[in-house]
C-alpha cells in the first residue's frame, strides 16, 4: 500500500491517510453565514470521496471579517446547529474535520460589511477595491483575538475534530504578521517579534478553551509576494519555529492573497473575461488591463510551494506539515511524502472538479488529477456563482451585486 494511505495522527487525532482537502470558499451559504442544503451535499460528495481530513472554506469570526458575500459563518451561536450538519456528514463517511476560522481584515468591502475594512494599519491601498483602509484600535484588536476564541468553541460545540486558524492569504492574521500589512510601530508592529504577538496572543486564547483532543492547526503564508517585501520563506520559517514552541499541532503551507497576489496563490491561467464580468460597465476597461497585464506571468507549476515548504519542515520537528499549491500528479505525491519533504497533501481546486479523486487514487483508477488550473473556479466566487469547476461554461446570466 501506498504511504499516502497510511494513517498519521495530529496530535491526539488520527487521520486515515495523508490527503487533506484544503479550506476552498464555497460561495453556498446564505447572506447570514448560514448552512444550505447545497453546502451540506456539497461536503456529503467530499467525505464519500474517502479524504482524510476536510477542512471547509474559511469560517468568518464576526460580521466585520467577512470577505464574500455568501460565505459560511461562525460568529454567533446560532449558527452551530447548521455547522454541525457538515460535521455529521463528513463523520458518517469516517472523514474528519477541521473548521477554518478567519477575518478578512482589510481584504473586504466597505458595501459587504457596512463599514470601511480595517487591519493593522491605515491607508493600505487594496488594489481589488481601490479604497484604503482603516487602522485597528487597540480595542479592536482585542475584541477580534477574543472573537476567534468564541469562534473556536463554537467549533467545538459543532462537533469539528479540530481547529485552524487562517494565518495565509493576506487575510487579518497574516496582515499583522507581514511588515507590508504592518506598520504599526506600538507593541503590535515594529519587529517580528511584535508583528507576530497577533497571532501568539489568538493561540493562547484558542488553547486555553479547546479539549486536549481537538488539534490546533495554521495555515500559514510561506511567501506573501506582495509589491514590497511582507513575509519571504525566511520568516516565514521563523514563525514556524516559534509556532511550534505555542503547542500548535500541524502547519499547512500555502502563499500569495486573495486581493494583492492572487496569482501567485493559484499559479495557472489568468480568466481575465471572467473575472471582468464583476465589475460595474465604467470600471470594466480598466480592470480588463490589469488582469491582461497579469496573463503568462503565473504559469503553473507543480508543487510550487516544496522549496518553502522544506525550509519550514525543517524548523518544526515532528510537527506534521500540510503542503498546498499545485499537487496534482500521485507519483509526484508519493515521492515528497516519502523524501519526509511534508507529511500530508493539502489539494484545493482538484476537489473541485474531482470530490471523487482519493478514491479514484486509491483504486487504481487514474494516476493525476484532471483540473488544468483554468480558475474559472475561483473566478465564480466575486461574481456570486458557487464553486464549481466552470472550465467548459462561464455563467453570465446572473448579475452579481458590486460592493466596490
Amino acid at each position: 500500500m501506498s504511504i499516502l494511505f497510511e494513517p498519521l495522527k495530529i496530535g491526539e487525532m488520527e487521520v486515515r491517510n495523508r490527503f487533506v482537502r484544503s479550506a476552498t470558499v464555497e460561495n453556498m451559504a446564505r447572506e447570514s453565514g448560514e448552512i444550505t442544503t447545497e453546502l451540506i451535499k456539497f461536503y456529503t460528495r467530499l467525505a464519500k470521496g474517502e479524504i482524510g481530513l476536510i477542512i471547509p472554506g474559511y469560517m468568518y469570526i464576526h460580521p466585520s471579517g467577512q470577505s464574500v458575500r455568501f460565505q459560511t459563518g461562525i460568529y454567533n451561536d446560532d449558527l452551530i446547529h447548521g455547522l454541525k450538519k457538515i460535521t455529521d456528514t463528513i463523520h458518517k463517511q469516517d472523514g474528519k474535520v477541521a473548521f477554518q476560522i478567519a477575518h478578512a481584515g482589510i481584504q473586504t468591502y466597505k458595501g459587504l460589511i457596512g463599514k470601511l475594512p480595517s487591519g493593522p494599519s491605515g491607508k493600505i491601498l487594496n488594489p481589488s477595491t481601490l479604497t484604503k483602509s482603516k487602522e485597528m484600535l487597540e480595542e479592536e484588536i482585542f475584541d477580534s483575538i477574543q472573537a476567534f476564541a468564541d469562534a473556536a468553541e463554537r467549533a467545538v460545540a459543532a462537533n469539528a475534530d479540530a481547529v485552524q486558524l487562517h494565518a495565509a492569504h493576506g487575510y487579518l492574521i497574516n496582515q499583522f504578521l507581514s511588515p507590508f500589512y504592518n506598520r504599526r510601530s506600538d507593541d503590535w508592529g515594529g519587529s517580528e517579534e511584535n508583528r507576530f504577538r497577533f497571532l501568539k496572543e489568538i493561540i493562547l486564547k484558542v488553547k486555553s478553551i479547546l479539549p486536549r483532543d481537538i488539534p490546533l492547526l495554521i495555515k500559514l503564508n510561506s511567501n506573501d509576494y506582495t509589491i514590497k517585501d511582507g513575509i519571504t520563506p525566511p520568516v516565514a520559517a521563523k514563525y514556524a519555529q516559534w509556532l511550534t514552541n505555542l503547542g500548535i499541532d500541524a502547519i499547512e503551507v500555502s502563499c500569495g492573497s486573495a486581493h494583492f497576489a492572487i496569482f501567485q496563490m493559484c499559479r495557472g491561467e489568468v480568466p481575465v473575461k471572467e473575472i471582468t464580468q464583476y465589475f460595474p460597465d465604467k470600471l470594466k476597461p480598466l480592470a480588463e488591463k490589469v488582469m491582461q497585464d497579469m496573463v503568462g506571468k503565473y504559469d503553473f507549476e507543480e508543487g510550487y510551494n516544496l522549496e518553502a515548504g522544506k525550509s519550514i519542515k525543517s524548523k518544526i520537528g515532528e510537527i506534521p506539515l500540510m503542503l498546498v499549491g499545485g499537487l496534482r500528479s500521485f507519483n509526484y505525491m508519493e515521492d515528497i511524502v516519502k523524501r519526509n519533504y511534508t507529511d500530508f497533501i493539502s489539494i484545493s481546486r482538484p476537489f473541485i472538479r474531482e470530490p471523487f479523486l482519493v478514491k479514484n487514487f486509491k483504486e487504481g483508477k487514474t494516476n493525476k488529477a484532471a483540473c488544468i488550473s483554468c480558475n474559472r473556479c475561483f473566478a465564480a466566487i466575486p461574481n456570486d456563482y458557487p464553486i464549481s469547476c466552470y472550465v467548459n461554461k462561464f455563467p453570465n446570466e446572473i448579475k452579481p451585486t458590486v460592493y466596490i
